[in-house]
């Protein structure tokens, strides 16, 4: 009997490890969403809103996937970097000037990107630093 409870504990055990496992990527992105949602609320929060609502005329929503999907090889530059140009969002206009965050490290913007693409109703998946830190080599 006593064998039979050993097993039975030691198989409970490793069905939860094999069940609870998560690879590596799904454990960025649960680092990536967290990590980048303070850095959100930190840079963001102020103008975009709590819930990417945005702020009137001054600082557009967040809650538009097809902006961001349409975009999603530029936001990196535009959160480094900031913007100086007219965005067409829900058919409304916002040119006020988004401030740059060049204090950000590569790992904070790809952070806060891959936070604010799966936020607030969007759903564009993951975004490792890398590819992050070769789109802002390319900024324009």
């Amino acid at each position: 009997m006593r064998k039979y409870i050993i097993t039975s504990i030691f198989l409970f055990a490793v069905i939860a490890i094999v069940v609870s496992c998560q690879s590596q990527q799904e454990i960025d992105y649960q680092n990536y969403m967290s990590n980048g949602k303070d850095i959100y609320k930190a840079k963001c929060q102020n103008c975009h809103g709590e819930n990417g609502e945005g702020l009137g005329q001054l600082a557009p929503p967040l809650t538009d996937s097809v902006f961001l999907k349409t975009n999603k090889t530029r936001l990196a530059c535009i959160i480094k970097n900031g913007a100086n140009e007219t965005f067409v969002i829900h058919l409304k206009e916002y040119k006020e000037k988004m401030p740059a965050f060049p204090e950000l490290a590569d790992i904070d913007v790809a952070q806060v990107m891959v936070f604010v693409t799966n936020s607030f109703g969007n759903k564009q998946g993951f975004v490792p630093y890398t590819e992050v830190s070769t789109q802002l080599q390319n900024c324009k």
